[in-house]
């Protein structure tokens, strides 16, 4: 009876302890379930903080403000192409350019298009006596996608770290509020300030001009369309041109943002530019005397910018064209400005 009794206990035991085996396996196999249904939405998750972080102050952006970015960069680049002022590979350069900037900031838009509108149109002023004097000159200026990266590869990077550091939008320039967005616009300025005070001053200052250029290393007299020659009349039109894209910025800042009451003043802006457009065109200057050849073709009468057998030299070494010294300028004018400006910035 006791052993009868002892083997049914066995038994019960066994079929208790292959219940919670079954029991186990179940709720393992429902663990493992779960655990991979949660693995896509940690997945998820994950990737949209790494994407919170990398992008910032993440906003959305509006479709008007889409479209806006869309359509009026394809309308003013399509009118360039036109024109004359861009050729094929510019014209999509300056799509790009101008999509990017647009979509940042408009501040940063109607500063770039009051910049190639001034300078297309001082392009084909007086052309007749620009073709006498410049031996690259092109009708209308025609610039190709090298031109349009040289002047606009610093703006669109710097409208680029603008949105993954503040997002899209207008902003007062505040340095006390928001440090890095500040510098970020005020950056973009300069450079685009620097590339119209360079271009006003080679378009404005050898037609208008009454006296020859001096070389800026040595103050020699040098003829027109010399590398790094500077005029009275050159440095007035730079100053004037970066003073314009600096009083588009300004007035841009009045129409769309709105906590100027509240923000630091925004006048200086109009003086940044203007300094940006100088600096830019002496620092231009420079570098064109010192790193760019110009020589005179002796047998037009010409200033050229390759050593040749019958080229007369007269200043700087074969190592940068002419893009390249607008880019170098860019690169220094938006490097340097914006830190100078902290320190003299008006606080609120």
């Amino acid at each position: 009876m006791l052993t009868r009794c002892s083997a049914e206990s066995v038994r019960g035991a066994g079929t208790d302890l292959h219940k919670l085996n079954s029991v186990a396996r179940v709720g393992r196999a429902s663990w493992s379930q779960v655990q991979q249904l949660q693995q896509p939405a940690r997945r998820r998750n994950s990737t949209l903080c790494w994407f919170e972080v990398f992008q910032g102050n993440l906003q959305p952006i509006s479709p008007w403000r889409w479209l806006f970015s869309v359509v009026v960069p394809v309308l003013i680049v399509s009118n360039g192409f036109k024109k004359k002022s861009l050729d094929h590979s510019g014209a999509l350069g300056g799509l790009v350019v101008g999509f990017i900037l647009t979509i940042a900031n408009f501040s940063f838009f109607t500063s770039l298009l009051m910049f190639f509108l001034s300078s297309s149109k001082l392009t084909k002023w007086k052309g007749e006596i620009k073709k006498r004097l410049d031996s690259e000159y092109k009708e209308g200026g025609q610039r190709n996608w090298v031109q349009v990266f040289c002047n606009g590869a610093v703006p669109t990077e710097l409208a680029l770290l603008y949105m993954i550091e503040n997002g899209p939008g207008e902003i007062p320039i505040d340095f006390s509020k928001q440090y890095t967005a500040s510098w970020m616009c005020l950056s973009l300025l300069a450079a685009l300030a620097c590339s119209a005070g360079d271009t006003w001053a080679s378009e404005v200052g050898p037609v208008l001009s009454k006296s020859p250029p001096r070389l800026i290393t040595t103050w020699e007299k040098v003829p027109v369309g010399t590398n790094g020659g500077v005029t009275v009349v050159g440095l007035v039109s730079s100053l004037l041109g970066g003073t314009f894209v600096g009083i588009t910025y300004f007035l841009t800042q009045l129409v769309f943002v709105n906590d100027l009451d509240i923000s630091a003043p925004q006048w200086p802006i109009i003086a940044f530019g203007g300094l940006a457009g100088l600096l830019g065109s002496v620092v231009d200057s420079y570098l064109g005397a010192t790193m760019q050849f110009t020589g005179l073709d002796e047998s037009t009468g010409m200033v050229v910018n390759s050593p040749a057998n019958e080229v007369k030299y007269i200043a700087g070494k074969p190592i940068l064209d002419n893009n390249a010294v607008n880019l170098f300028s860019s690169v220094v004018i938006a490097l340097l400005l914006p830190t100078a400006a902290w320190g003299f910035w008006p606080m609120e």
